[in-house]
């Protein structure tokens, strides 16, 4: 009977990353001890230098203070035994420095009050030291905590946006072509209603007429809602096509003057972005024909290097010197929607009169260009 062994293969780590982790943890080893070596070496050569001064003015004139300034650093970049350490140097030097000066006796009990002196300061030192390491630490913790809130928040309100528009889709939708084709057959029933009437010579020929001219009215508002809702040109075809429309739109249910001049393409490649600049500018428009009761608005798209400036103007009666935030859900709604795609949205007089509604954006550098709506 003869068995074979099958070996089956084992998963190694790549050697690669192995050796990188091992030189990263050697690199950053090097550089600690590097600076440990450093700090102590700087430490030892203030104490040096305190102790020289110290012979120099004579062990009349004790320097003991002095001796804190090389105690204060190894106690705050290093650590409260260092900080120990170079106090006992200290202390050393202090002694040898005053014998050398001359001095008969050597004050055991002095140094031993500057000791206790020197390790009551280190050990506070390392402790505020320590207090203010965590307090940075907490504070660069809630940085982090409130960065992450703002890009959470930054991506709900662009989900938010995104299921808006989709249901502003829907609902424009099912009004063009529900509600839309319902009032259609409507008219038409109506319409053959009519003109039996008519045939007979009835005198409910003339209502039913009304009737007709009514449905086809209830037609056109449905028509006309749908499209505020739902701008199937912003999709298809960009956004110049879609604000020549708005510009339609606007001029036929208001029965205002609102055209469109210039170029269909607009270096806007991002949905999402021209979306929003058509929201803003369909919000302008809207509100300056309903409540600005004005006769002429017009739309100007400039580009100039990397910014795009949207501005939305009229000849209406306009707007207060000063304009409170806290008012007027479409201006807030501009300005959110402005945030949304990293723009910003200002609202000024127009002049004497109206209003100017201003979008600033900057995009990827397009050749400079201007686009008058």
């Amino acid at each position: 009977m003869r068995t074979e062994l099958i070996k089956l293969p084992t998963k190694k780590a790549p050697r690669g990353v192995e050796l990188r982790k091992v030189r990263t943890t050697v690199a950053n080893l090097s550089r600690l001890l590097l600076s440990w070596k450093a700090l102590l070496t700087t430490c030892l050569f203030l104490v040096g230098v305190v102790g020289y001064v110290d012979y120099l003015t004579g062990y009349e004139r004790p320097m003991l203070l002095f001796y804190l300034l090389p105690i204060s650093l190894a106690a705050w970049f290093g650590s409260f035994l260092m900080g120990l350490g170079i106090a006992v140097v200290s202390i050393a030097v202090s002694m040898l420095s005053d014998l050398a000066a001359g001095s008969p006796t050597l004050g055991f009990w002095n140094a031993g009050m500057a000791f206790v002196s020197y390790a009551l300061f280190a050990g506070v030192l390392s402790k505020l030291r320590t207090l203010v390491g965590e307090l940075d630490r907490r504070v660069q913790e809630r940085t982090a905590a409130l960065q992450r809130e703002v890009a959470e928040r930054q991506r709900l309100d662009r989900e938010i946006a995104q299921v808006a528009d989709r249901e502003r889709g829907r609902l424009g939708q099912d009004l063009h072509d529900s509600l839309g084709q319902h009032l259609t057959g409507t008219a038409l029933a109506a319409q053959v209603l009519k003109d039996k009437l008519t045939v007979k010579s009835a005198p409910e020929a003339s209502e039913a007429e009304k009737l007709v001219r009514y449905v086809e009215e209830g037609i056109d508002l449905t028509r006309n809602l749908a499209r505020g809702f739902f701008s199937p040109e912003l999709e298809a075809e960009g956004l110049g096509v879609a604000l020549e429309g708005l510009a339609e739109n606007i001029s036929e249910r208001f029965a205002i003057n609102c055209v469109f001049h210039g170029e269909e393409s607009i270096p806007v490649r991002d949905s999402a972005v021209a979306t929003q600049l058509y929201r803003i500018a369909q919000e302008a428009a809207t509100n300056a024909a309903k409540h600005a009761a004005a006769e002429n608005i017009g739309i100007r798209v400039t580009v100039n290097g990397s910014e795009l400036v949207l501005a939305i103007s009229d000849n209406g009666v306009g707007i207060p010197d000063k304009l409170s935030d806290s008012k007027g859900l479409g201006l807030r709604l501009m300005r959110h929607g402005a945030a949304l795609i990293g723009g910003t949205l200002s609202i000024q007089r127009n002049g004497r009169s109206g209003t100017v509604a201003t979008c600033k954006l900057r995009i990827p550098n397009h050749s400079e260009s201007s686009f008058a709506i």
